[in-house]
């Protein structure tokens, strides 16, 4: 990647809106854009101009030529097609000279001078209507006048390249942007001030000092540099290895709030499943009527619960089934139930406890699960649990009487939820792994801290102890990017979205 290019992308996401943004970076960002401006006023840093986008070529002209050039390229990386009968394309397309410094749109321009910058380079931001056709065109001109599109995740890795940014806020970057809840964007956020960096700088140091304290002790032996004993380098080690366990188990939390989990409701027919993913979901999201077996095929939609986007997926009642479509139904009902990672089981509290209760209940025991005994409105009597000599005590799930039709027991549910997320009933907002990549290498790190507490009792010479050490230190290293090579770089940014 050559970080002396000027790029360009399209910085808003595709189709029509308000507003759309067009980013350029680089050396000639001004001298790019200006030609396809006229400002009110001459730009200045961290301020915004109003201005007109013009046409600076006519047909005839090698800048049209140039930026006819790019078309099939901006064309494709952009995603944003040109309407057939589009205004700005018929002169071209008919081989007419299109008007010279015709005017397109009104636009404002701001400006970010290097090193104060997302990038540290020179931006031109240009905020034209929000019209594919526009902002496109905004594009071929740039790439006319010389500039380069902008890869996936280009500019964001400018930023890490160039020193703005560590490998962790970078991620943040991305995560912020793909967040389905306000606690996600929060958490984020934390990440994007550097929380994570901050969290493993005092740890890194302590392994650095315990490494410098071996080398001193290797390398000046003759001027009477004492060894340092075992018993000192055991607590040093422990020291590093506490809160990188601790860090380790934060991800079993941190997975959850960054992916979200999903819900399945599962239960015999006509037990108010689908009443109850409504009352979930808060709004008439599937169809419920008197009569068993409506459901056929898997509904499903995500709500945020104590801001951890869930997936909750209806399903089709578990029974004997009476046609094929039926079947068909309850066998993706078992799917369901064998993927979800937290099940409703839904009994109906009006009614006794069934064989085919008995037998869900059954398919469930030492998984995570809540029993929910709904519509217990109209129960006269606690007649579900004991009612076949199934007590709640033989299944470890929580028993929870609902009423899907008055909201009864619907808050006792989503703390019950939220608890078998989180462990408490208030998720924390403390510094907590959410991302893979990091817990591979902080799993990597505590391999190699046991392996150094291994190998010190086992009397190995220092020289070897170190190894183990260094083997400790540069996956810490990894994750902030200090020592990452380009293969991972580009499995990072790969994934981010053109324009950031």
């Amino acid at each position: 990647m050559n970080l002396d290019d000027t790029i360009v992308a399209i910085a808003t996401p595709p189709g029509r809106g308000g507003i759309g943004v067009v980013r350029l970076a680089g050396p000639e960002a001004r001298a790019i854009a200006q030609p396809m401006l006229r400002l009110k006023h001459e730009l200045e840093p961290g301020k915004a101009v109003f201005g007109e986008l013009i046409d600076p070529c006519s047909a005839d002209t090698p800048g049209r030529e140039r930026s006819a050039s790019k078309k099939n390229q901006a064309t494709t990386v952009l995603n944003s097609p040109a309407p057939e009968n589009s205004d700005l394309d018929t002169s071209t397309r008919a081989g007419m000279p299109a008007p010279h410094n015709q005017r397109i749109d009104e636009v404002v321009v701001t400006y970010f001078q290097k090193p104060h910058s997302y990038t540290t380079d020179d931006i031109l931001e240009i905020s034209a209507h929000g019209s594919p056709v526009v902002l496109r065109h905004i594009a071929e001109l740039a790439l006319a006048q010389g500039a380069r599109l902008a890869e996936p995740g280009e500019f964001t890795m400018r930023a890490f390249l160039n020193g703005r940014l560590d490998l962790t806020q970078a991620e943040a970057v991305r995560d912020l942007i793909d967040s389905q809840t306000l606690f996600q964007a929060k958490v984020a956020a934390q990440q994007l001030e550097g929380a994570l960096s901050r969290l493993l700088k005092p740890i890194k140091q302590k392994l650095v000092e315990l490494i410098a304290l071996l080398e001193a002790g290797i390398d000046f032996a003759e001027d009477d540099v004492s060894i340092a004993p075992d018993a000192i380098i055991l607590t040093h080690i422990a020291e590093v290895q506490a809160p990188l366990y601790q860090l380790a188990a934060s991800f079993h939390y941190g997975k959850i709030v960054h992916q979200g989990l999903t819900l399945a409701i599962v239960g015999r027919p006509n037990v108010g499943k689908s009443s109850l993913f409504n009352r979930l979901v808060e709004r008439e999201r599937a169809i419920v009527t008197a009569q068993p077996g409506t459901t056929r095929d898997l509904v499903s939609e995500t709500v945020a619960i104590g801001g951890i986007p869930v997936q909750l997926v209806d399903t089709a009642g578990i029974r004997r089934a009476l046609d094929e479509a039926e079947s068909i139904g309850i066998r993706k009902s078992m799917e369901a139930l064998a993927d979800a990672d937290l099940v409703l089981v839904v009994l109906d509290a009006t009614q006794p406890t069934t064989a085919e209760d008995q037998e869900l209940l059954g398919q469930v025991a030492g998984r995570a699960a809540i029993v929910v005994e709904n519509k217990s409105d109209l129960a006269t009597a606690h007649v579900g649990t004991a009612a076949l000599g199934y007590p709640a005590e033989r299944n470890s799930a929580p028993w929870i009487p609902t009423s899907a039709l008055t909201g009864e027991g619907i808050p006792e549910l989503r703390a019950q939820i939220l608890h078998h997320i989180t462990g408490t009933t208030a998720p924390t907002e403390s510094t907590f792994l959410t991302n893979v990549r990091h817990h591979k290498l902080i799993t990597d790190a505590l391999a190699a801290l046991t392996a150094a507490t291994n190998a010190l009792a086992a009397r190995v010479p220092h020289e070897m102890l170190l190894l183990d050490l260094y083997n400790a230190l540069r996956p810490l290293d990894e994750i902030t990017g200090a020592t990452t090579t380009d293969d991972i770089l580009n499995l990072i940014f790969g994934t981010f979205c053109i324009g950031k």
